[in-house]
């Protein structure tokens, strides 16, 4: 018995364009998220890379209206450059693509730092070298670089020596 479709409410079965179109209505997808998703759901490689290169000629799909989405949402919602170049890289993009990115993002890192820290920590100044090395480490995590954390938090932060920006 062929099972129903939960879209269309009839026996009929979905190209990869309509499902691809569909996820596309929520929100924007890379072509590697695309791609993957169509597979989850029984759609073949080829079927697949035809739908995500009809989207992208028609200008529904474009990895790199995608990008600058996820950067923007990502730098208002208090995460840092590595954090979201790192996102970036996940979902398939091209060093050079997250470069053009990022200059167009043109985003005042240490004031997102700093704002970060009033959220967690509020304006109290750190008591000691311990509760700065805190702060600091929470930035870090949050994918801030090592300079955008010592001229936020006046901590001696390591470099790791990747240069991820």
């Amino acid at each position: 018995m062929k099972q129903k479709d939960r879209r269309t409410g009839d026996g009929a079965t979905r190209s990869g364009y309509d499902r691809a179109l569909g996820l596309l209505a929520r929100r924007e997808h890379s072509a590697r998220e695309l791609k993957t998703k169509l597979a989850r759901r029984g759609h073949a490689d080829g079927e697949a890379g035809d739908a995500i290169e009809r989207l992208q000629q028609q200008g529904y799909q474009d990895d790199a209206r995608f990008a600058a989405s996820i950067a923007r949402q990502r730098s208002a919602q208090g995460y840092g450059p590595r954090r979201i170049r790192a996102e970036l890289k996940s979902h398939g993009l091209a060093e050079p693509a997250i470069r053009e990115v990022f200059i167009a993002l043109d985003a005042d890192w240490e004031a997102i730092a700093a704002a970060q820290l009033r959220r967690r920590y509020g304006t109290k100044a750190p008591s000691d070298r311990a509760e700065r090395a805190v702060r600091a480490g929470f930035l870090l995590r949050r994918g801030f670089d090592p300079a955008t954390v010592r001229a936020v938090t006046q901590a001696e932060v390591d470099d790791p020596g990747e240069e991820l920006d």
